[in-house]
């Protein structure tokens, strides 16, 4: 029998404008193609979704209804490829779940990891820039 043709058009849910602007912070990058634009969010989508069934997973395990940090870094770890790039990007978490509460709160936080150079964390995309300083402009 003859394959059909398929002619369903396939959409990426993040919009493509934003994952443009994503893009182009990398300096490196001056052009990009539609079609890569299409590859990059498609993939990024198809990541996340991995992410957070293998967290869902793990909150089920450990009898919860809600997805917490823990359980996201849990799920990062058992999945060796995603492990290697993002478990150091992931916020530490404040609270371990496995103590009770009298001992998180006296717990001090781990020093931060620093980073290789020529790299930054991947929060530092969704801040801010700092602002310059103003500038004077005399009219004498």
């Amino acid at each position: 029998m003859a394959e059909e043709d398929n002619t369903e058009t396939i959409r990426p849910e993040f919009p493509i404008g934003r994952v443009k602007k994503i893009m182009k912070i990398d300096k490196d990058i001056n052009k990009v193609t539609s079609e890569a634009m299409f590859v990059v969010a498609t993939s990024t989508e198809l990541f996340l979704r991995l992410l957070a069934e293998n967290s869902a997973k793990v909150a089920i395990e450990k009898k919860r209804k809600t997805i917490k940090l823990e359980h996201m870094r849990i799920a990062v770890k058992r999945h060796q490829p995603t492990s290697d790039f993002l478990l150091d990007s992931l916020p530490l978490p404040t609270q371990p779940l496995d103590r009770p509460a009298t001992e998180r709160t006296r717990s001090n936080p781990a020093p931060e990891k620093h980073l290789p150079v020529g790299t930054r964390r991947i929060d530092d995309f969704f801040r801010k820039p700092p602002s310059e300083d103003p500038v004077e402009i005399n009219d004498s």
